[in-house]
């Protein structure tokens, strides 16, 4: 019996030439059946393999069969919704598994977690098979590309430097960042993609300026400049102009992120645990309240609220 592992290359000529007798697959192997008959070629498959048969075994990981089976979608045969993609369609879905995933860290449930942590990995998947099938760039350059990233940025663990805490990594990691830059950047907010959710991109921006020297003494200045601006979005709202009053709005909101900065707060995730919170309290009023909500008196809100805020927390 001859064994044969199928890789990535599939069944190539090179495959076919060291075939010697009838293929067989294991039978908790489908996907490497498939993808030989894909190719045009007969396979038994069973639990035991036969004498003088030739053993094909799969993909050494399933990551391996990931990238197969995006391939399989992709490619002549495979699912024409898949097939209609672009790196510019797909964005949206990255976004969104994203998200999902930090749903199911919050969840605590660790089955989910997992879950939505392989529908995100799917996606630089499908963006690297529509790259390599375009011309470009596969999923194994991808691969090698952030390795050889991490082996250089991490010379206290590849290689002599001495880094014996955090700040001491962090100011190696941002040193060989700027050295690798072909082109020295133009600001120092450079690299901050507009794309983020405004809370997070207000914070690292903030703490790029604070490393330049734009920065509050003490958080009691920064304090300081929170009442400033509430007392300029008072004017504005006083003054009715709608373009003053978003202006002076978004600088109360910078000014917060900086508060949150300073108490080495993460501003989105606090805003986002807020409002899981707040959620599991106004689902429990509706829950609790004999009448629609819209129908309830002011201390009716307010008694069902306290409730709610006893109940779930």
């Amino acid at each position: 019996m001859r064994v044969l592992r199928l890789g990535p290359e599939g069944a190539d000529e090179a495959f076919r030439d060291r075939i010697d007798g009838p293929l067989f697959v294991l039978a908790d192997e489908p996907w490497t059946a498939e993808r030989l008959r894909a190719a045009g070629l007969s396979v038994t498959t069973g639990a035991e393999p036969p004498d003088g048969c030739t053993l094909v075994l799969g993909i050494a990981s399933p990551l391996d069969g990931l990238a197969h089976l995006t391939d399989r979608l992709l490619g002549p045969g495979g699912c024409p919704w898949d097939q209609e993609q672009t790196h510019e369609t797909l964005k949206k879905y990255l976004l969104e598994e994203v998200y999902e995933v930090f749903e199911a860290i919050d969840s605590g449930n660790r089955d989910h977690f997992r879950e939505e942590l392989g529908d995100l990995l799917l996606q630089p998947f499908l963006n690297a098979q529509i790259s390599a099938r375009d011309g470009g760039f596969s999923i194994q350059d991808v691969a090698q590309t952030i390795t050889e990233k991490l082996i250089r940025r991490h010379p206290h663990v590849f290689g002599d430097v001495v880094a014996n805490d955090t700040e001491a990594v962090l100011r190696n990691w941002a040193e060989i960042k700027r050295l690798e830059k072909p082109v020295r950047p133009r600001s120092t907010l450079d690299g901050v993609p507009p794309a983020m959710p405004a809370l997070f991109r207000a914070l690292q921006i903030s703490k790029r300026a604070a490393k330049q020297g734009f920065e509050w003494p003490d958080y009691a200045s920064v304090l300081d400049k929170l009442t400033e601006e509430l007392n300029e979005l008072s004017e504005a709202v006083s003054g009715g102009d709608p373009a003053r009053i978003e202006a002076e709005l978004g600088d109360v909101l910078f000014t917060v992120v900086n508060l949150a900065r300073w108490q080495r707060v993460d501003p989105e995730e606090s805003l986002r645990k807020m409002l899981a919170r707040f959620e599991r309290r106004y689902r429990r009023m509706e829950a609790l309240a004999e009448v629609p909500l819209a129908e309830l008196s002011g201390e009716a809100w307010e008694q069902l609220w306290q409730t709610a805020k006893i109940d779930v927390g």
